[in-house]
């Protein structure tokens, strides 16, 4: 009878303790490990919720609460930032919570970079040469309408020759 006594005041107390609450059986969730890569490799790979790494590696974050991206830069490419979708499950007595991410492993595909602007040349005017009479005349498409020569007339037949009596 002790026992019981003990174990309901206890319980009591705790009931009445304001801080108390289920939560802080749970442990803190443990860090995510993310894959990170890119083609071509060696890309500086950041993530949005800090840390990075040179692809292809892994860092290790917090888990996340909400979605976060990527963001991949190379010399001579454009830079790539692609969106991480977090999806979280919450767990009961009997399953822990789970958290997954989309895409996984985070994959970048890097294009090359344009080359750079040319700088803008300044437009010296040209020197026009004069053109030689001849090359300047217009051929004569007044008379015949067609800037091609009129062909030539076609030969008669010759004459047919008389009989020989």
């Amino acid at each position: 009878m002790r026992r019981v006594i003990v174990m309901a005041v206890a319980g009591l107390s705790l009931a009445g303790c304001s801080s108390f609450s289920m939560d802080s059986f749970k442990s803190a969730p443990p860090p995510m490990q993310v894959q990170l890569d890119s083609a071509p490799q060696g890309a500086d790979a950041v993530t949005s919720v800090g840390p990075g790494c040179k692809t292809p590696c892994s860092v290790s974050i917090p888990t996340p609460e909400t979605n976060f991206s990527v963001t991949f830069n190379l010399p001579k490419y454009q830079p790539a930032n692609v969106p991480v979708t977090v999806t979280r499950t919450p767990g009961d007595f009997t399953t822990p919570a789970t958290t997954t991410l989309d895409p996984s492993p985070v994959f970048a595909e890097l294009k090359p970079a344009g080359p750079p602007p040319r700088a803008a040349r300044k437009m010296h005017p040209k020197r026009k040469k004069p053109k030689p009479a001849a090359d300047a005349a217009a051929p004569d498409t007044a008379a015949g309408g067609s800037a091609f020569p009129a062909p030539a007339p076609a030969a008669a037949p010759p004459p047919a020759a008389a009989p020989a009596h």
